[in-house]
């Protein structure tokens, strides 16, 4: 584990400190700064594995350096914790939208920042490839050539648009989407969407996908997550 380097970009140095030790004790090798500048160099510098970045910051904040890092071509694939107080719920679905691979809310315990780093990890080990046409997870079975959805074996009716969003979820499961980003995927660039037309697709899913429907959760003013454990 000693390989895998996080950048944490964090102002508060109490919480930059908690972060900083956590990581470390779990066999991290951690860098940490206090302002966008210095985390921008830090991650050129470094080459993280994972950037942990708090959106509010002095002079270049989260969200600008969130968009740098995905718009520069050595750094656009490292994955992205954003960290959040409860009532910057916006910036966390801008941040989303802007590439972040998930999010934790001020104030959290270590554990569930460790948490969140093993999945995000983990999900990002086996990003998913152009040829690959099929998710199994459980008894779920997403198969994209055939555009077929079977649970327990039994083949499970949805629209294009639920296939869709399936898929995107349980592709990455354990990623945090926001509305606007499943709804741009499932319906693609110039169409007239409205975002919370989400909702009514996800019910749907949840009823066609029951017992299994709990797969789909909802995370509070911002999307959904597909869970797999």
């Amino acid at each position: 584990m000693n390989a895998i380097k996080i950048v944490v970009i964090e102002d508060e140095k109490d919480i930059r400190d908690v972060i900083v030790y956590n990581l470390q004790r779990e066999g991290y090798t951690v860098f940490a700064a206090e302002t966008g500048e210095d985390g921008l160099q830090l991650i050129n510098d470094r080459g993280p594995d994972l950037i942990i970045l708090d959106i509010m910051l002095p002079g270049i904040d989260g969200l600008s350096v969130c968009q740098q890092v995905r718009t520069d071509s050595m750094t656009k694939a490292v994955p992205i914790i954003v960290v959040s107080a409860k009532e910057e719920e916006s910036d966390v679905v801008i941040g989303l939208g802007l590439g972040a691979d998930d999010y934790v809310t001020k104030p959290f315990s270590p554990r569930e920042l460790l948490a969140r780093v093993r999945t995000v990890l983990r999900r990002t080990s086996y990003r998913e490839k152009p040829e690959e046409n099929r998710v199994q997870i459980k008894d779920l079975l997403i198969d994209v050539v055939k555009h077929e959805v079977r649970l327990s074996g039994k083949i499970v009716p949805l629209t294009a648009t639920e296939f869709k969003i399936l898929y995107q979820l349980a592709s990455q499961p354990g990623r945090a989407f926001s509305r606007e980003q499943l709804l741009h995927r499932a319906l693609g660039e110039g169409v007239v969407r409205v975002t919370r037309n989400i909702d009514v697709h996800i019910r749907a899913l949840r009823k066609k996908l029951a017992p299994a429907d709990d797969m789909i959760h909802t995370i509070r003013g911002i999307g959904y997550r597909f869970v797999s454990e």
